[in-house]
């Protein structure tokens, strides 16, 4: 098996499902993935479920940024002021039900003027919520290892992409699309196109993170994250050679095999070197 070097190249975080992602150079690591990520979620307002670009793409026009003590939510084009939403908030919230996909799950509400700026800025009635300590969604049992916990992120608590299987995916299409099609949380370079569909656990730091599944891919892919076009790549070219079981697979779910023992201060950064401990056979 090649040994070519490996680099961990990018980080994306999304502290709000499905809004416009953050790229860091470091991030910490916590037992649900990232720090931030996909703690907060927007749902509706009268039934509880959650929303997503599925089936809001303007969703997409929102973007976030990683103040010191709050989120920074802004607007494309500029039609709402920005929005602060505090890290901490103490007191004042209400503790809802919430649904994500299968997952039904406790959640707090922020603020009644935070909920009506993204009502106004969607056109639809919501809410935002957070997902607190104490709330243990769980990984689906099929898969998890351990019994791990995840945010409001679909399923698991990381995405990994390699950047030579974006390269190659580009070169079969007729026009190149941007890596944030896929939301990825980590992103590598080095190694051949769809390496890693051959690793089982590797390293980053600290953290060993374990590969357990193909992530099969939505109708956010086709959605141009600047403009809102929609079309049918990149499915409509993943679907001739990355389809298992009547899905379209790219990237990979990632678990954190040493979450609960890792120290406060641990993280992954941009450069360093990712060290594959043990491999699988490809599903392709």
């Amino acid at each position: 098996m090649q040994q070519e070097k490996k680099q961990l190249s990018e980080i994306f975080c999304y502290p709000i499902k499905s809004l416009g992602g953050i790229s860091l150079r470091k991030a910490k690591i916590e037992e649900r993935g990232l720090q931030y990520d996909r703690r907060w979620m927007l749902v509706d307002a009268a039934s509880g479920l959650a929303l997503t670009q599925r089936t809001v793409p303007k969703m997409a026009l929102l973007q976030v940024a990683l103040k010191e003590t709050a989120l920074q939510i802004t607007q494309a084009h500029q039609k709402l002021a920005p929005l602060l939403i505090p890290f901490q908030k103490t007191e004042g919230f209400e503790t809802i039900q919430v649904q994500v996909w299968g997952s039904i799950c406790t959640a707090q509400t922020i603020d009644k003027q935070i909920d009506e700026w993204f009502s106004e800025a969607l056109e639809q009635p919501c809410r935002l919520v957070y997902m607190p300590d104490n709330c243990q969604r769980l990984v689906d049992v099929d898969w998890a290892k351990k019994g791990e916990i995840v945010s409001f992120a679909d399923g698991y608590p990381l995405l990994l992409i390699g950047q030579s299987a974006l390269d190659d995916l580009n070169k079969r299409m007729e026009k190149a699309i941007l890596v944030n099609r896929f939301r990825p949380n980590l992103v590598f370079t080095g190694g051949s196109p769809y390496e890693g569909d051959t690793w089982h656990r590797f390293r980053i730091g600290q953290t060993i993170f374990e590969n357990v599944k193909p992530c099969s891919r939505c109708i956010v892919t086709t959605l141009d994250q600047a403009t809102l076009a929609r079309g049918k790549e990149p499915l409509k070219t993943l679907a001739t050679y990355r389809k298992v079981g009547g899905k379209v697979m790219f990237g990979h779910n990632l678990l954190i095999e040493n979450a609960t023992q890792l120290m406060d201060e641990n993280s992954v950064a941009v450069g360093q070197e990712i060290e594959v401990l043990s491999w699988k056979e490809g599903v392709f």
